[in-house]
């Protein structure tokens, strides 16, 4: 038995009296409790109870621990029912870490979680800066790519897709590209990954054989909203993820572009360092997340 269990015996037969008595309460033999009894006994190297064959004593030093041991029951029992109350409402504060384009998704789902959970305060950081989920102690992280780190738990949010697009207005000025080859006389702008400095592979299924092609740019940034504001003003053709493009889609500002020459499925994840035990606060935000974004997908073409 471990040393709950002995302390729980103890205390339990002081109150009553007799470990018979302290059994029917922990559910337990007379025989067993005796034998926890003696086991704490030995571990702390006094002796608590005087035994007879007609009744239990406490010692000097059993009475002093006996009222030590019953607030620590009792501070067990306060925290044990505070956690069940917070399992049925959760509490705190989650701080969560999202790349800045991610905003666009998690804004609309949080009015929601926000009312189901008003005792739960969000922290939000949104920045494309690589962060460290256990050092710099953030709960949970919107991330895509590789996660190779195995001190995290992960769950895959459903795909997005990139697009091709520009605005009508471009598009009446130098024509639409039919097929990817078309690109090499087009204007284009490029996006600069933040961590890496890598530009952006444009997603392009070209016919087997052909060689790759590489996209010239007149223009490279390492913000998603500042590439969508350039594309829609006419700049030039970019390439962002659907759920950033819907709404200039769905208002005629933008046009999607050589929709069957695109190979390009996108993944975020949600993520959070593992442990065995996930606090409610955090389990009902991957929950509620999870099951939010992307619940649509936006219609293209």
């Amino acid at each position: 038995m471990d040393r709950w269990t002995g302390l729980a015996a103890f205390v339990r037969t002081a109150d009553l009296g007799s470990f018979v008595a302290a059994g029917r309460v922990l559910g337990l033999s007379p025989s067993a409790v005796g034998k926890a009894v003696t086991k704490l006994e030995n571990r702390l190297g006094v002796r608590l109870v005087q035994r007879s064959t007609r009744s239990l004593r406490l010692t000097e030093e059993g009475r002093a621990f006996h009222e030590r041991g019953r607030r620590i029951l009792d501070d067990l029992d306060d925290a044990h029912e505070s956690l069940l109350r917070t399992r049925e409402s959760p509490t705190g504060r989650i701080r969560v870490s999202s790349p800045i384009v991610a905003y666009h998704l998690l804004l609309p789902v949080l009015p929601a979680f926000m009312a189901r959970y008003p005792d739960i305060e969000l922290d939000l950081d949104f920045s494309d800066r690589i962060v460290d989920l256990i050092e710099e102690g953030v709960d949970v992280a919107i991330r895509s790519g590789q996660l190779p780190d195995s001190r995290l738990m992960v769950r895959a949010l459903r795909p997005f897709r990139l697009l091709l697009c520009a605005s009508p207005e471009y598009l009446e000025r130098h024509g639409t590209p039919q097929c990817p080859r078309d690109l090499k006389a087009h204007r284009s702008i490029g996006f600069r990954f933040p961590n890496s400095g890598k530009i952006q592979d444009w997603p392009l299924s070209l016919p087997e054989g052909e060689p790759e092609m590489r996209i010239q740019h007149v223009m490279t940034c390492n913000n998603m909203e500042a590439l969508r504001g350039a594309v829609t003003r006419g700049i030039g053709i970019g390439c962002m993820p659907d759920f950033l493009a819907q709404d200039p889609l769905k208002s005629g500002a933008l046009v999607p572009l050589l929709l069957d020459h695109l190979n390009a499925p996108g993944q975020f994840n949600l993520i959070w360092p593992s442990s065995r035990h996930l606090s409610p606060k955090v389990r009902v935000f991957v929950d509620f997340i999870a099951e939010r974004l992307f619940t649509s997908e936006c219609q293209i073409g």
